[in-house]
């Protein structure tokens, strides 16, 4: 079974040809379709095997008895506002919660954490990458704020691909994407978090089928010559999409999983190779005493119950997701991709928004000549 905390194992061309294994770059979706079985609704190969499988264990801190009443402001990135609002309601009914009231503020990640730090009122952070809420220590938010068991992670998801209903294009993976005549839509980097793990899943599902560094950077130039709109934030490409732009979103599964439960009409595809997704939330240091309640209701295993519900993979090992509407199986909605890459194996965010997303930037250079 695939454990979330652990890492990949990355092999090389040569490696993989000794081991006999046919190295191919193309096809419906990835090299790793041979060893598919099965097959989905959306007529692709099953690329997934399995069920989530957290391995962090929940905080021993035993929750609040009474309440510090109060206000609590949310200032958080656009995609789980479904799940922050189910959050918030829940935590109302709890002991700690009893009469306090939530504000909240949605919007791409980088934006809303260039809004904090310039003065924007906020007691609870939530961003799509770490980066954005580092970039709040130690003026806004304390230098301690990854501290805890679950090192300041409040959910997970993976990269998927949604396409509309029935697939008519026949897109099963990342080559598709590629084909001509096929339109993309996924947001823009310079303001999205999301925009930054969908290029990076793009990016890595090469090498992690054994290809280079090179041949990654060719597939990028091919994958952004077919986007057709680059969105401000995961939550307006997601609404791009539904509205009829573009054959294919790329985007977090529960994303996806969210707009279907909110009746759209789309599928969607975890594909063979994919990105662990993992969004982080903190307290400000000016935080309300309920807010220090509600981040610790957010990480126990009943807040990590409702992001299920919502479509996040839960960070906590205990948690009973049960059936989730919208997902693809219900009841298995969160199945492991083949492989999968992690922010650590590429040396952390600080390291990867250089490489990929600075003035010099892969992916700057690449949306320059696009």
């Amino acid at each position: 079974m695939f454990s979330v905390r652990t890492g990949r194992v990355r092999l090389s061309v040569a490696a993989v040809a000794a081991a006999g294994v046919a190295v191919g770059l193309v096809g419906c979706g990835s090299s790793s379709k041979s060893s598919a079985t099965g097959t989905s609704s959306t007529g692709c190969p099953t690329t997934t095997s399995g069920s989530w499988a957290p391995t962090t264990a929940a905080d021993s801190t035993p929750p609040a008895t009474t309440s510090a009443g109060g206000s609590v402001n949310i200032v958080a990135y656009s995609v789980p506002k479904p799940a922050y609002d189910a959050l918030s309601t829940a935590f109302t009914k709890t002991p700690a919660g009893a009469g306090v009231t939530f504000k909240s503020s949605y919007g791409p990640s980088g934006t809303q954490s260039k809004n904090v730090a310039a003065g924007q009122k906020a007691d609870y952070v939530g961003f799509s990458v770490g980066s954005d809420l580092t970039k709040l220590v130690p003026a806004q938010v304390a230098e301690d704020w990854n501290a805890g068991p679950t090192k300041g992670i409040v959910s997970d998801s993976v990269v998927v691909i949604a396409v509309r209903k029935g697939n008519p294009k026949h897109i099963c993976g990342w080559d598709d994407l590629i084909k001509p005549g096929v339109k993309i839509v996924t947001p823009d980097p310079a303001t999205s978090g999301s925009a930054k793990w969908n290029i990076l899943a793009a990016y890595e599902h090469i090498l992690l089928n054994g290809g280079t560094e090179a041949q990654a950077q060719d597939y990028l130039k091919k994958f952004f010559a077919n986007v057709a709109v680059r969105a401000s934030s995961g939550a307006v490409a997601t609404t791009q999409f539904t509205s009829g732009t573009g054959d294919v979103l790329i985007s977090y599964e529960d994303e996806a999983i969210d707009a279907r439960q909110a009746g759209q009409s789309l599928d969607y595809i975890v594909p063979a190779e994919s990105f662990l997704i993992e969004t982080p939330a903190a307290v400000t240091t000016t935080a309300s005493a309920s807010a220090k309640n509600f981040l610790a209701y957010v990480t126990s295993t009943d807040g990590q119950t409702i992001f299920a519900q919502k479509g996040f993979r839960p960070v906590v090992s205990g948690t009973k997701p049960g059936a989730v509407a919208g997902a693809n199986d219900p009841n298995n909605p969160f199945p492991n991709p083949q492989k999968i890459a992690k922010i650590s194996d590429l040396g952390g965010w600080s390291a990867v928004n250089t490489k990929f997303f600075g003035t010099d930037g892969i992916v700057t250079k690449i949306e320059g000549t696009s």
